[in-house]
């Protein structure tokens, strides 16, 4: 099993990037918005892994944070929902967005997420909303009122790319007024080209 991987992001792809370590090339399966700080980030990186062996491949998920990676391995705990669509999950929603609409029953927000129909929103939180609860208390959950769904996802993003804590909160509150209806992309983008020039 493979836990961790640390090193150079030399190849990029459609929600895949090719992490080198001494001289050897992970093919790594990774999210939309980690494959964004990835391609942005120069020097070492490092992702946390799970990896899938199955009879025709073997692969590695990875992700950013640590909190991701057991997200992620909740989710393919779901009957109906694999490695593909957990990825997919957790591309277009954060996780503290995730839980909240499952400790919610919120079945709008889970049908947003493309690929989740309304009795794969209802299956996720039949089956999630008991282990949402017990580890929801591990998860970074945001302040009410520190900012949006999406400048939280940026800043944790900025956060584990080694920027404190507070110079994240600035870059990203003040790419976010220049910006009209931000992604988490848009502002990690923004915000690292900012952050560049200081």
């Amino acid at each position: 099993m493979i836990a961790h991987l640390r090193g150079e992001c030399v190849l990029t792809g459609d929600r895949w990037v090719v992490i080198d370590v001494s001289g050897v090339g992970y093919l790594i399966q990774v999210t939309q918005p980690a494959l964004l700080i990835l391609a942005n980030t120069p020097g070492k990186v490092q992702l946390f892994t799970h990896m899938a062996v199955r009879e025709d491949a073997i692969t590695l998920s990875g992700f950013l944070h640590q909190s991701e990676l057991e997200m992620f391995r909740i989710l393919i705990g779901v009957s109906g929902i694999g490695p593909q669509t957990a990825m997919n999950i957790l591309s277009q929603i954060g996780i503290e967005e995730f839980a909240m609409a499952i400790l919610d029953e919120d079945e709008k927000s889970l049908t947003r997420i493309s690929g989740v129909g309304t009795k794969g929103a209802k299956r996720l939180i039949l089956e999630l909303r008991d282990k949402m609860r017990k580890v929801s208390e591990t998860l970074v959950r945001a302040d009410a009122g520190r900012g949006t769904p999406a400048a939280n996802d940026a800043i944790s993003a900025l956060i584990s790319l080694g920027f404190a804590e507070r110079e994240a909160w600035d870059a990203v509150s003040a790419v976010a007024q220049n910006l009209k209806s931000p992604s988490v992309q848009d502002m990690i983008r923004a915000a690292l080209a900012r952050l560049k020039e200081r």
